[in-house]
């Protein structure tokens, strides 16, 4: 059966980004994957703090709720992360995730010393951002594809939508809701095909 790792990186429940997510959640729950959701504001998780405990295993040495997040994405198919737009990058909830991951860039390039290989596992991203800035999410998708690649997955599709700023704002526009769903189901289909 195939599993997906969902994280909700919005400090808000009741989001934009965290409404498209539960759509695509419950995409892929029809498809028949097994998802596991995170809720990242209801963790525990300090930021990197730098002291490379991790080079001697590739283990974070900061003990909290990162583990049990790194475990079930490691143990996951395939990841759906949504994050809304801050000053053109991801929330801080998302961007602590991120950082604690270099954990995982120090086992992958410095323990491992991993060359470039096909990757095996697929992620969808999702965010939304309040402006109609041009390169509103240039930053963020570079940020995002080098995330995956650390993870072992390919940043298989984004969905990405631009002017919606106050909770809520996306029910005003069901067709975004119905294209988070389609690609819920669309991604248990191309992970399964792999």
């Amino acid at each position: 059966m195939t599993t997906i790792t969902a994280i909700y990186g919005s400090p808000r429940r009741k989001g934009n980004t965290a409404l498209l997510l539960r759509q695509a959640v419950e995409g892929a729950k029809q498809a028949g994957a097994t998802v596991h959701e995170f809720v990242l504001r209801d963790l525990k998780m300090s930021p990197c703090l730098e002291i490379y405990g991790c080079k001697k295993d590739g283990n974070c040495a900061i003990a909290d709720d990162f583990q049990k997040i790194r475990d079930a994405i490691l143990a996951s198919d395939g990841l759906m992360l949504a994050s809304p737009i801050f000053f053109y990058s991801v929330s801080a909830h998302t961007k602590i995730l991120m950082d604690r991951c270099q954990s995982l860039w120090v086992k992958k390039y410095w323990i491992d010393k991993v060359s470039s290989q096909p990757f095996k596992r697929k992620g969808l991203f999702i965010s939304v951002g309040a402006t109609k800035g041009k390169k509103l999410f240039d930053g963020v998708l570079l940020a995002i594809r080098y995330f995956f690649d650390v993870l072992d997955m390919e940043l298989w599709k984004s969905l990405l939508y631009r002017n919606f700023d106050f909770e809520g704002d996306i029910l005003k526009s069901p067709e975004c809701l119905e294209e988070a769903f389609a690609a819920g189901k669309e991604l248990v289909a191309a992970l399964e095909s792999r």
